[in-house]
C-alpha cells in the first residue's frame, strides 16, 4: 500500500472548526511513534493468482511477528481505483520501533517466495512512514476498505499538525469508537523517498466494510454543513497540487 487516499481536499476542509486555545492544546498531544513499512506492487494481471499465493505465505510470517510482539499490525490489499502503471497490490506492517520493523523486513526478504515470478515481473515501491496520530480495534478483519489521501503542506503553513489534531483526529477517534472504522493513521515519511514534497501528509483509514465508507462520508458531510467557513482555513494549510487518493480492498488485516 502506498498509503495514499482519504477523500478529496474538500472532505478534509470541512473538518476545521473553531476551537479554544485550551482545547487545541489538550488535543495536540502526540502518541508514541508508530512506524509502518509499505510495499506496493504492479503485478501483471495474468500473475495475480500466483502473487496471492505468495501474499498468503507472507501473512503467515507476519502473524508470527504479531504474536511475538515484533509488530503491532499488518495487512494486505488490492487496489480498486487502479491507474495505468500504478500499484495493483500491496502489504503493510507496523511496529513501535524501526529496529523491529527492519527485523521483520529482513525475514520477509529472505523468504523463499521473495524472488517469485510475480514479484520479479512487477514494478515495486517501498515506504517507511511515521505516525503520532492513530487508533484502531484489536482483532483480525477481512472486510476492510483502505482509503488513503496524500497532501503536501502549503508553503508557509505553520499549523497543519495543530489543525489536524484539533479536528480530524477527534472525528476519526469517534468513528473508530463507533465501529465505523477498523483503524486510522496520519503519517509522514520517516525515510523521504522523493515521492512528493518533504512533509507530505498521508491520511489513512480502514473502513469496517462498505458501510464504514458511507459512515465516514456522512460524518464529513455533516461537518461540511456545520462549518462552511472552514474550507478557506484548510486551503491555507494544504497545497492542492499533487493531491492523490486511492481506494483498496483489504483482504486481511490484524492488529493488537
Amino acid at each position: 500500500m502506498r498509503i495514499r487516499s482519504i477523500g478529496a481536499l474538500a472532505l478534509l476542509c470541512a473538518l476545521i472548526v473553531p476551537i479554544s486555545a485550551d482545547r487545541a492544546t489538550a488535543q495536540s498531544k502526540e502518541k508514541p511513534a508508530q512506524y509502518t513499512y509499505v510495499s506496493e506492487w504492479t503485478v501483471p494481471r495474468a500473475m495475480w493468482g500466483d502473487y496471492l499465493k505468495g501474499e498468503a505465505a507472507d501473512n503467515e510470517t507476519m502473524k508470527k511477528a504479531l504474536s511475538d510482539g515484533s509488530i503491532t499490525s499488518f495487512g494486505s490489499f488490492a487496489v480498486l481505483t487502479h491507474q495505468e502503471g500504478e500499484p495493483t497490490h500491496g502489504t503493510w506492517f507496523s511496529a513501535s520501533s524501526i529496529s523491529n520493523l527492519l527485523k521483520v523486513l529482513e525475514t520477509l526478504r529472505n523468504a523463499p517466495d521473495a524472488t517469485s515470478a510475480p514479484l520479479a515481473a512487477a514494478k515495486h515501491w517501498d515506504f517507511i512512514l511515521e505516525s503520532h496520530d492513530y487508533a484502531g480495534h484489536a482483532g483480525t478483519f477481512t472486510n476492510g476498505y483502505l482509503r488513503v489521501g496524500r497532501w503536501a503542506p502549503h508553503p508557509g503553513s505553520t499549523d497543519t499538525d495543530g489543525i489536524l489534531r484539533a479536528t480530524m483526529v477527534p472525528l476519526l477517534d469517534k468513528l473508530v469508537a463507533d465501529g465505523a472504522l477498523h483503524s486510522y493513521t496520519i503519517d509522514r515519511e520517516n525515510i523521504h523517498t522523493g515521492n512528493g514534497p518533504l512533509g507530505t501528509i498521508f491520511l489513512v483509514i480502514v473502513a469496517n466494510g462498505p458501510e464504514g465508507i458511507d459512515k465516514f462520508d456522512s460524518a464529513i458531510e455533516e461537518s461540511e454543513k456545520a462549518n462552511p467557513a472552514a474550507w478557506a482555513a484548510l486551503r491555507n494549510s494544504l497545497d492542492e497540487k499533487g493531491h492523490t487518493d486511492s481506494l483498496s480492498k483489504v483482504s486481511l488485516m490484524s492488529q493488537k
